[in-house]
């Protein structure tokens, strides 16, 4: 197939290490982890999305992103062991599946939305199912939407549905920046659904909206931003979220309450770290776990040293940090200057 890692752009393997790099510099050698959990499953091996469950108290959706078929798997937090294997039934065959979202209308909704080519697809899909009222291993039947983009096709691996209105959104990945994309009010099975540019955003892995609505955390491999979330829709102001770098960075959701994000990467037995929300206590829908003292999110908050953060995960201060910007700068300018060599040749 297609969506493989030989066939995968160099950032697939170049961005990860590069972001390994900045977090042992940055960090003086040791990594800075917050609660959270190790998902078990050995079948799921690239989780790219989160979704907290609105009716399961502690349970999280995810999928791999290709080569897996039309699977999607409930996490228990508190244990990290999958309770649930849902089989989708009535889509066709997913090629690149990247996003989750639960939407207030009571679906899951998954984004088969990657396109390692950026702009292969003519078209990619959105699938939607009722969220189970109860855990086991099942089939579900789904609706499966085409969606195209208003500005032609490319790559994306974020999917977020707004838990108010239940509009579907979409931001496309590029090194140069994306795009935030706005579904139609109703998705339609009957036709091309058309979603049209109405943002710029960075580098984007995945996205999430707070409960509330209020706003949308997107996420890259090397750090997060939370952007507020305006009545028309829109992008508003925007402040830098303490996010951990972990190797394959992937995925974020929030909390059922909102008061933590849940942030996750790809491999076997792969770690989601949790951060708290700046102002927020408890997690009735979260790991469990009670909130870490540095994972606060927001500008110049407190590490779990006492040190002051740079609102992206990297304390420090010192010269380790400078030096493994520098390090970083280094190895993406190798890489965008290998990729355009690559895409003249």
């Amino acid at each position: 197939m297609m969506n493989t890692w030989a066939m995968r752009p160099l950032s697939y393997v170049v961005a990860p290490s590069a972001a390994a790099v900045l977090l042992l510099l940055a960090s003086g050698g040791t990594a800075v982890a917050d609660d959270g959990f190790t998902i078990k499953d050995p079948r799921i091996t690239e989780s790219s999305g989160l979704a907290a469950s609105r009716l399961h108290p502690g349970i999280y959706w995810t999928h791999n992103d290709s080569d897996d078929g039309a699977f999607v798997y409930a996490v228990d937090s508190r244990s990290g062991e999958t309770v649930a294997t849902l089989t989708l039934r009535g889509i066709g065959s997913p090629r690149d599946v990247e996003g989750i979202s639960v939407g207030p209308d009571g679906n899951v909704y998954v984004g088969d939305i990657g396109d390692n080519l950026d702009g292969s697809w003519s078209h990619v899909w959105i699938y939607r199912f009722p969220e189970p009222k109860q855990l086991g291993n099942t089939t579900v039947d789904a609706a499966q939407f085409t969606v195209k983009y208003a500005d032609g096709p490319r790559n994306a691996e974020a999917l977020m549905v707004h838990p108010k209105t239940g509009r579907v959104y979409i931001a496309s990945k590029n090194e140069d920046g994306g795009g935030l994309y706005e579904g139609p009010a109703r998705l339609s099975a009957g036709g091309t659904n058309v979603f049209r540019r109405v943002g710029e955003v960075p580098w984007v892995t995945d996205g999430a909206f707070s409960p509330d609505g209020k706003e949308l955390v997107l996420r890259s491999y090397f750090s997060a931003r939370a952007y507020e979330w305006k009545d028309n829709g829109r992008l508003g102001a925007d402040r830098a979220v303490s996010a951990p770098f972990q190797g394959q960075a992937e995925s974020v959701t929030f909390t059922a309450d909102g008061t933590a994000m849940l942030f996750g990467s790809e491999g076997v037995g792969s770690d989601v770290q949790r951060v708290a929300v700046e102002g927020r206590r408890g997690d009735a829908g979260g790991s469990g776990k009670s909130p870490s003292s540095g994972g606060g999110s927001g500008e110049g908050g407190k590490g779990s040293d006492g040190s002051g953060g740079d609102g992206d995960g990297a304390g420090g201060g010192d010269g380790k940090v400078t030096l493994g910007l520098v390090v970083i700068g280094g190895v993406l300018a190798a890489y965008l200057g290998l990729k355009r060599l690559m895409r003249r040749s």
